[in-house]
């Protein structure tokens, strides 16, 4: 009944109190937000505390929704920030140092594999996963955004605190680390 609702009308509904439409607004993304956070903390039962924080901060919220941005974006907002407060992190985010080139022949550029290897290799959810929790938080975070929670170019800056252009540069590395990742793991992986 209410899972027909667009996302906007489900948070007007919880604005109003409505629990159902919390229920069916849970439905919808309690996977892709504890893949969120999963992603950030890098722990399943820190990740739940955070996916529920999230939902209870939904709950409080929602009328402080005021559809500028989706509501997918908004809500994955709200689940960073419950993230990096469950993490107790520190303000600020890593810099990337490590020259373009060295961490394109680690993902395997330049080398006698081939590409089409490696590509079927990284469909393999479970690697994938174990190569992603091997990442930092950051390029998780940038990684789960972008590619897996498919949100624009533009709502993972602004969601980050960065311009597009800087957010491309993150998510390019964060690739190329994963792609890296991967190679490292040898032909169990690759």
């Amino acid at each position: 009944m209410l899972g027909g609702l667009s996302d906007e009308h489900l948070i007007d509904r919880i604005a109003a109190g409505d629990r159902l439409a919390l229920n069916a607004f849970v439905a919808r993304y309690q996977g892709r937000v504890f893949r969120l956070t999963r992603a950030l903390v890098g722990d399943e039962q820190r990740a739940e505390d955070a996916l529920q924080e999230t939902f209870v901060e939904v709950w409080r919220s929602a009328s402080s929704y005021r559809g500028e941005g989706s509501a997918r974006a908004w809500l994955y907002g709200l689940a960073r920030h419950k993230s990096w407060r469950t993490l107790r992190r520190r303000a600020g985010e890593p810099v990337d140092t490590d020259p373009l080139e060295v961490l394109g022949v680690e993902a395997g550029w330049s080398t006698d594999r081939d590409p089409e290897q490696l590509t079927a290799a990284a469909e393999d959810h479970d690697r994938v996963w174990a190569a992603m929790e091997r990442l930092d938080e950051g390029d998780r975070e940038v990684l789960t955004l972008r590619d897996l929670e498919q949100l624009s170019g533009d709502e993972v800056a602004a969601l980050l605190g960065m311009s597009l252009p800087a957010m491309k540069s993150r998510l390019h590395r964060a690739r190329l680390r994963l792609m890296a990742v991967l190679v490292e793991g040898g032909s169990d992986v690759c």
